[in-house]
């Protein structure tokens, strides 16, 4: 006689292979909103296997498993939408700006507030704000990350390009410290290049001394 967890499995597979004919139709594991398949960038075989994870009882794939299935089975868009939603929530008023750019997440993260002048060490008083990106980073595990360092054009070329990588470099390195992996975690220094504002104002030297943290979903396995 099959045991409950075998006969839980059979009919979520069989369930599963239903939707999957009749369109793939899932549902959004954070709000209960049907997503078509169109929004299903992981395909009707993510959504079987997030079947299979919940119906194993004591999976050790459980603690992701909601999280996991969001970005596998639900489509990387609703994914990508909950951890914003949630990263907006955390760095309101820190003056970290956020831009979406489809399915990715753009944290820009000025160096006036970051670091002191002509440093490339995380100033403490941003260490709050770097706990709050880890927090949130932490839990949405099927994304990577891409750390970009930035300077305005005073200097010298050369000089500019370093002090990025290590401002660049501080980020990552705090950002490990708090438990993120370091396999999610890619560093580039772009010295003066790709200014976002006039060099030729205080104003615009600040914003374009800066680093930024581009979110990024990870690709099927």
């Amino acid at each position: 006689m099959k045991s409950l967890t075998s006969i839980k499995k059979t009919f979520t597979v069989a369930a599963l292979a239903a939707m999957v004919a009749s369109g793939c139709t899932v549902l959004d594991p954070y709000t209960g909103e049907e997503k078509t398949s169109k929004a299903v960038k992981y395909g009707a075989v993510g959504a079987v296997v997030c079947g299979l994870i919940g119906a194993t009882e004591n999976s050790k794939h459980a603690r992701n498993a909601a999280l996991g299935c969001g970005a596998i089975g639900a489509g990387v868009g609703a994914y990508m939408d909950h951890q914003e939603a949630e990263l907006r929530e955390e760095l309101a008023g820190t003056g970290v700006g956020i831009q979406r750019d489809g399915d990715k997440i753009q944290l820009i993260m000025p160096g006036d507030i970051t670091f002191d002048t002509d440093r490339h060490d995380v100033s403490a008083s941003f260490y709050p704000v770097l706990d709050s990106v880890a927090k949130v980073l932490y839990k949405y595990v099927d994304t990577d990350l891409e750390v970009a360092g930035f300077t305005d054009s005073v200097g010298a070329e050369a000089y500019n390009q370093g002090l990025s990588e290590k401002r660049a470099s501080s980020v990552a390195s705090y950002l490990r410290q708090r438990d993120i992996q370091a396999s999610r975690l890619h560093v580039k220094g772009f010295g003066e290049r790709y200014p976002i504002a006039s060099n030729e104002s205080a104003s615009g030297r600040a914003k374009n001394r800066r680093v930024e943290l581009t979110i990024i979903p990870q690709e099927p396995r």
